[in-house]
């Protein structure tokens, strides 16, 4: 009996490493989880190109944006586990919405972690007009003027919006949100002078950073960015252990073979890996590739979603 259980795990271990090297036999279609145009869209086509030269098949990108991740995400998790539906979303979907939503029509045991694509520090930007040239000069201002200091979010409980709780929490302070329906409408709200501050992804506001138009205060990593050497973080601006920012990644249905898993993760390792593609597409968009193990990225997931998960509990935040 021993002897027959061993020839079958055997044999299976053969047919799932078969199926690695065969993969992919036919075009892959990936699910993004957000609409057309966006970073998430634009990111997961750059890495989809380049593997679709090195599989030698076409990859088939399908925009199912909205609802909170919902619509992707239900899509997603129902599709056949053989490597041939894959899904790339960004960190909310796994560390914001399972404490955001009151039901989701998924769960994240529904899904195998791959690979990331990217990360991105906050960047904390202000109106000119607001008199804070740095951090600790906001948390100042703040306390001394409670719920005076407007910011906007891409939507309650976007990481636009739980990056300043998260401030609020640690710093004692209150600002006053104004939710928009994303980030662009934000930004141009920040820009006119209609809010006075934003917490995102700083590629989009480095051109009016240069042009005066708003002030850039800090960036949420540990660590300054290695393209904006000048600019603190939040940790060293007076709010230590402070950390902020957002990723990207490759998602496919649970129980996916873990050898089709481990083949796109070297290969998407191996775009990520590109000097080109670091220098002429990640480092201006402010990007630092995420490159190591399924298992590495799956413990830098729940990582993060109990960093995100404390601070949406604190403030009670729940959508229906």
């Amino acid at each position: 009996m021993k002897m027959m259980l061993a020839a079958v795990l055997a044999a299976t271990a053969s047919l799932g490493s078969a199926g690695a090297q065969d993969y992919p036999a036919r075009p892959v279609t990936i699910i993004v989880a957000a609409a057309a145009g966006g970073l998430t869209d634009v990111l997961t086509r750059t890495v989809a190109q380049r593997l679709t030269q090195m599989w030698g098949q076409s990859i088939v990108i399908e925009n199912r944006g909205g609802a909170g991740h919902s619509i992707a995400g239900a899509a997603a998790a129902k599709a056949a586990p053989d490597g041939y539906t894959l899904m790339a979303t960004e960190a909310g979907m796994f560390v914001a919405d399972p404490f955001l939503y009151r039901s989701l029509p998924f769960d994240e045991k529904d899904f195998a972690p791959i690979t990331g694509f990217a990360y991105s520090p906050m960047a904390w930007v202000v109106h000119p007009s607001l008199p804070a040239r740095n951090v600790r000069e906001l948390i100042a201002l703040a306390r001394q003027k409670p719920k005076d200091i407007s910011y906007g979010t891409a939507g309650i409980g976007s990481s636009l919006h739980i990056s300043v709780l998260m401030l609020e929490s640690m710093a004692g302070v209150t600002l006053s949100p104004v939710h928009y329906r994303g980030a662009a409408p934000a930004f141009n709200d920040l820009v006119g002078g209609h809010i006075q501050m934003i917490s995102f992804g700083p590629a989009m506001a480095l051109s009016a950073v240069k042009a005066g138009q708003i002030n850039l205060l800090a960036v949420g990593s540990l660590k300054r960015s290695p393209q904006l050497p000048e600019v603190p973080t939040v940790d060293e601006s007076g709010l230590p252990g402070y950390e902020a920012g957002t990723w990207f990644g490759l998602f496919a249905p649970d129980k996916t073979p873990d050898a089709i898993i481990a083949r796109i993760n070297a290969d998407v390792g191996k775009v990520l890996r590109d000097h080109e593609l670091q220098e002429k597409y990640l480092a201006p968009q402010l990007l630092e590739p995420i490159i190591g193990s399924p298992q590495e990225f799956r413990r830098f997931i729940a990582a993060d979603a109990q960093r995100w998960g404390k601070v949406i509990r604190g403030a009670k935040l729940s959508i229906d």
